[in-house]
């Protein structure tokens, strides 16, 4: 098995990153924004499950000042501690995205797949047929009636998939599966080499 650098593996995602922007793009509806959406995906429970996206999320917020890392560090601390208590009551937890600053995202070019895909129609074939997604809400209802763009995500699940096994390398069936939310993430720190 080769070795590819994690830098080059960074680049790889980054360029992914851009087919998604470009597809979620596409299906988006016109004037689609999630500007002043009270149901934002931002505060969504979402758990992701790469090494590598949880490497590059790291990536980017080791690129910022000290001081806004340790601000994200106890957002993310609360967050899992108020997402915990949800879920021991038995609620999907509704808490803010440690890293969103005045709706907007302070890692944007190190969000996450989810956060990139969220919200426009889509599909997914997967071990149990194809699955639709309608969108969010606001999505849903900029495109009631009408002939729509969907993202078909298999492609690109299939290529981070690649990306995550050149990531772990040798190491793919020794490590854990990543199950972990954002603020997690965070708390936890980098992935393990």
């Amino acid at each position: 098995m080769k070795f590819v650098s994690k830098r080059t593996l960074s680049r790889r995602l980054a360029a992914l990153y851009a087919k998604m922007g470009k597809a979620f793009d596409k299906a988006a509806p016109e004037g689609f924004t999630c500007e002043g959406c009270q149901q934002n995906c931002c505060v969504s429970y979402f758990q992701h499950h790469t090494h590598i996206e949880w490497y590059y999320l790291w990536e980017g917020l080791k690129a910022l000042p000290e001081a806004k890392q340790a601000e994200y560090l106890a957002r993310a601390r609360e967050n899992v501690d108020r997402t915990r208590e949800a879920l021991a009551r038995g609620e999907v937890p509704k808490v803010m995205c440690p890293v969103n600053e005045d709706g907007k995202c302070g890692l944007y070019e190190h969000r996450m797949m989810i956060c990139r895909m969220y919200g426009v129609p889509n599909v997914l074939l997967g071990r149990s047929g194809l699955r639709q997604f309608p969108g969010c809400p606001v999505c849903m209802e900029k495109v009631e009636g009408r002939e729509h763009d969907r993202v078909d995500r298999t492609p690109l699940y299939r290529e981070l998939v690649e990306l995550e096994m050149d990531f772990l390398g040798s190491r793919r069936n020794q490590v854990p599966r990543v199950d972990l939310t954002l603020s997690e993430m965070i708390v936890a720190g980098p992935p393990k080499p």
